[in-house]
């Protein structure tokens, strides 16, 4: 019986017991019978509804079954999977007391035979059976509209849709019990990261799933440096031809990484029409997100067919890690109802712990005193003649606790660790990175939110710190298709018979790097040469013509180029092209292959020879510290010698001209005196060194400053030509335009654009005052050049201000840039690159810096340390030779008689003579001889023993 129904028989029954009670004023005994009565006649119906659905009215126990609803496709590769195990766990929480003791969980099943629309009314149809929460479904078209309907109704919904879009703060009662394919594009885009690929081509399903989670892989690539090159998509309802004619399509183009996000129960199909196109062999990448182990787990045996077909793609799984609980739900699988293959794919597991979930909040609501009741909904009214019958949709009244509990669930099942972050998925997103060899799928690695990349099962990761890393990434080896270890490059030219467009400069100077050429090609020169070697060191072919950029009567903007490279107007730009900072942000460049950097270009003029050009290496200073240390050094020597060198003595005069002429002979290493003592040998060893360099020096610069050039407009760098007012030269469609104005803040007033190379002849000749220029700032390649062509007339003066160079430029994230920069590296290794250079350019270089009379000259500060030794060591002989003539003095006293006298007296007057010797006493003792001081020294020493000796006889010969 329908409860409406019981519900109004129990208000007629109430209705009359009262009014028989209050007609016939019954005694106590009747009107106690009558009130017994009345009681059962409220409490039956509720009794009958207890037992037969969930209780519509609080009552003071649990109800006796609670209903909950699952909606999945049932014949479908993951419905076969998840509904055996929501009944297996069903019985499994009906079987334990410990949970819902009392109270029966019943599913309500209901098949939405893989239709939206039929999904959508089996949904409808589900939620006026009053459930309290709904498992699934599967579909996100499904799950979008039912999750306004459980918002509606306070119903949480517990979705296995993995659409990223569907969001918890659109649908607060959305809970998702697997994992969100959000996780699963980051986890692709890290691996085609991790393989460095740039491109990759989507194919997918044209439904909610298929879109969105292809355009969260299109934002997760960009991350990475990389993107979807083109989106392949297909109808649900695609036909062979018309999958046939987008592999066909796919298959033209030039990334080779395929990244399927299909169906499960269709996509075993595709592949077979990959290799039917011959797709499935060497050069391509096949990555399927997890529908494609989700089919072969479930699967009672793959057929070898499949299995050859399938060789070398890559697949990513849910991630669910071994326990002990999984192996016995895996033993128990063949026991379960309604099972329909042998085994089982990762849905399962999740549909058995979602169970479970329900089931443990269901517990914890009951505990805390919750009721399920529901009622009706005003907003939901039938209309006139309608047949929809919404209002028998009624509202969970306390569904808003239910989802409180369920989101704050935190346990351990099949899946591993069972909880909610704050946007409503589980926690610790994991995937296994699959590899199908032979008959099976081979695990190499495994990827989670938590540490990306690894060999390492993510729960073992998780007791460790964090470490995203670029260097922490890993994987075993993958078999590629055609059964090859080797990663495969990602990409290929396309066959669609279009060659690569490569826009050439139509320059109009300095032809050599690039001109236009009546042969096959059309262009020849340096850079050309530097393009076709490099091309010839790849290991495939690449179709390619050149279309001249420019109208040949000027040079054209190099800015310009680039930018229609980036706007795909041309695939690459070939040429003189520098690498600018502006220019890599919106192309990439290849490695350079030839220097480059701004310099500037000055005229110069050859100084005449003067009279007194001999003067010119030495600064006045240096010459009069050089006359100084030359009189000094010289003078320290006669002093070292005089006492014993015959050469050194003589008349006063004598002696004045030989320390002169000792001095400035040394120069020339010419002296003809000797020295004798051991320190003015030691003082003339570090003078001669001394004057050693000093020659050397002085011989090269005066070399120097005779064959010199001298500026004519006196420009001596960048900085001096930036002070100035006079005008500055600049080529034609130079880069150096704009970084002058720019970077320099020069006026663009002062610049004058040089359009060929007799202008940059003419404009320096002129100079300012002639209405030139006073230099021209210029690329050094360019201006090597040019100054070779006009015979080094002119000079570069500074130094080279900026550092770049010279590359071939293609649109971003071109994997051609990357092998060009290899192969022009091999150029530049095996010497190709040098050979290039000499065929074209001439090797007669200038000298890159004018070197002026003033920097020629030598001053003191180079010499000073030389000075400071020299000297040190002449003052040192001189302390060391007056100490020990010092010591000879005080030993040496005239031969005179002195009065006997006492002992005290002789002391006194020893004193006395030494202090009353005076200075002239002393410059006489050193003017004397060595030896006849040696003599003195020697007799005094001898009468001095006399003495002693005599003195000793007469006091032995005394009387006591």
């Amino acid at each position: 019986m329908h409860f409406q129904e019981l519900g109004f028989l129990e208000k007629q029954w109430g209705e009359l017991i009262l009014s028989y009670l209050l007609a016939s004023k019954m005694e106590a005994r009747v009107k106690r019978r009558a009130f017994i009565l009345l009681v059962s006649c409220i409490w039956v119906p509720m009794a009958v509804l207890g037992g037969t659905g969930n209780a519509t009215v609080s009552s003071l126990s649990r109800p006796k079954v609670v209903n909950f609803g699952a909606l999945f496709t049932i014949n479908s590769v993951i419905g076969s999977s998840v509904i055996p195990a929501i009944l297996a766990a069903v019985d499994d929480v009906n079987a334990d007391s410990t949970v819902l003791s009392g109270t029966k969980l019943n599913v309500v099943l209901q098949d939405t035979n893989c239709s939206g629309f039929i999904g959508t009314i089996d949904a409808l149809q589900l939620m006026e059976k009053e459930v309290v929460a709904a498992v699934g479904p599967q579909s996100s078209g499904i799950a979008h509209v039912i999750s306004h309907v459980m918002n509606e109704l306070r119903v949480p919904l517990l979705s296995f849709a993995t659409d990223p879009t569907l969001s918890s703060l659109q649908y607060p009662y959305f809970l998702r019990t697997v994992t969100n394919d959000y996780f699963q594009m980051y986890a692709i885009a890290d691996m085609v990261d991790y393989y460095g690929w740039k491109e990759v081509i989507a194919i997918f399903v044209d439904d909610d799933n298929g879109r969105n989670g292809i355009s969260v892989l299109g934002d997760a690539l960009a991350k990475k440096r990389a993107k979807i090159y083109y989106k392949a998509a297909f109808s649900p309802g695609a036909t062979k031809s018309d999958i046939d004619d987008l592999l066909v399509s796919v298959n033209l183009m030039e990334a080779r990484v395929f990244i399927v996000h299909v169906n499960p129960d269709t996509g075993l199909s595709f592949f077979s029409k990959a290799q039917s196109l011959g797709m499935m062999s060497s050069g391509y990448v096949w990555i399927a997100t997890d529908w494609l182990p989700s089919a072969l787990d479930s699967s009672d045996s793959v057929n070898k067919d499949t299995m050859h077909v399938l060789q070398g793609v890559v697949a990513l799984r849910q991630h669910t890690p071994d326990s002990d609980q999984k192996k016995t739900f895996a033993s128990r699988w063949k026991n379960l109802k309604s099972i329909k293959t042998s085994r089982f794919n990762s849905y399962a597991v999740y549909a058995y712990d979602t169970v479970w979930l329900v089931a443990r909040a269901l517990d914890l609501f009951f505990k805390d005193d919750g009721n399920v009741t529901f009622s009706d909904d005003p907003s939901l009214r039938d209309t006139n003649g309608s047949s929809l019958n919404l209002s028998s949709l009624r509202v969970f009244d306390q569904g808003q606790k239910l989802l409180q509990i369920l989101v704050g669930m935190n346990f351990t099942g099949l899946s591993g660790q069972i909880q909610f972050d704050p946007q409503k998925n589980l926690i610790h997103p994991a995937y296994d990175v699959l590899n199908i060899v032979g008959t099976g799928l081979r695990t190499i690695g495994y990827w989670s939110n938590y540490s990306g990349l690894s060999v390492t099962a993510p729960e073992v990761l998780y007791t460790k710190p964090a470490n995203t890393s670029t260097s922490n990434q890993h994987l075993y080896n993958a078999i590629w298709p055609g059964e090859t270890i080797r990663r495969p490059r990602g990409w290929v030219f396309p066959n669609n018979g279009k060659p690569l467009r490569i826009a050439v400069p139509f320059r109009v100077t300095f032809e050599e790097f690039v001109k236009k050429d009546k042969g096959p090609s059309g262009v020849k020169g340096y850079c050309i040469d530097v393009f076709e070697a490099a091309i010839d060191l790849l290991a495939y072919p690449v179709p390619h013509v050149y279309i001249l950029y420019g109208d040949g009567k000027r040079n054209p903007s190099f800015n310009s180029i680039v930018y229609d490279v980036a706007q795909n107007k041309y695939d690459a730009a070939v040429g003189d092209i520098s690498i600018t900072t502006n220019r890599t942000r919106i192309v990439d460049f290849t490695q350079p292959y030839m220097e480059s950097g701004l310099v500037v270009v000055a005229p110069v003029k050859e100084i005449k020879s003067s009279p007194w050009a001999f003067l010119s290496p030495f600064t006045v200073q240096m010459w009069g510290v050089t006359g100084a240390f030359f009189l000094f050094v010289g003078f320290v020597v006669w002093i070292l010698e005089h006492r014993m060198n015959p050469e050194f003595r003589g008349p006063p005069r004598q002696q004045l001209v030989t320390v002169f002429w000792f001095s400035f002979s040394t120069m020339f290493f010419a002296h003809r005196e000797n020295t004798v003592s051991t320190l003015g040998r030691c003082v003339l060893i570090f003078w001669l060194f001394v004057v050693l360099i000093i020659n050397s020096s002085y011989t090269a610069s005066l070399t120097s400053i005779l064959t010199v050039q001298k500026l004519t407009s006196g420009i001596e760098g960048i900085d001096s030509l930036i002070s100035s007012p006079d005008p500055i030269g600049v080529q034609d469609g130079s880069f150096a335009y704009n970084y002058l104005i720019g970077e320099l803040r020069v006026p663009q007033s002062r610049l004058r654009i040089i359009k060929s190379e007799d202008e940059y002849v003419s404009n320096l000749q002129k100079c300012p005052q002639g209405g030139g220029v006073a230099a021209i700032v210029d690329e050094l390649p360019y201006v090597e050049l040019f100054l070779s062509n006009n015979k080094c007339i002119f000079r570069t003066v500074g130094q080279e201000f900026t550092k770049s160079g010279w590359g071939f430029a293609f649109q971003r994230d071109s994997p051609l840039a990357i092998d060009l920069s290899t192969a022009i590296l091999q150029l530049s290794e095996n010497g190709e690159l040098q050979r290039i250079h000499d065929k074209w350019l001439s090797n007669n270089g200038c000298s890159s810096q004018n070197n002026q009379v003033d920097d020629t000259r030598l001053s003191l500060k180079s010499f000073w340390g030389l000075y400071v030794i020299c000297g040190g060591a002449c003052l040192i002989a001189l302390v060391v030779f007056f100490c020990r003539v010092y010591c000879q003095f005080l030993r040496y006293a005239p031969e005179t008689e002195e009065p006997e006298i006492s002992e005290p007296e002789s002391a006194r007057s020893s004193r006395r003579t030494l202090l009353s010797r005076s200075f002239k006493d002393l410059i006489g003792f050193v003017d004397k001889r060595e030896a006849e001081i040696k003599d003195i020294l020697k007799r005094k020493n001898s009468d001095n023993k006399k003495q002693i000796s005599h003195s000793s006889d007469v006091q032995r010969n005394s009387p006591a």
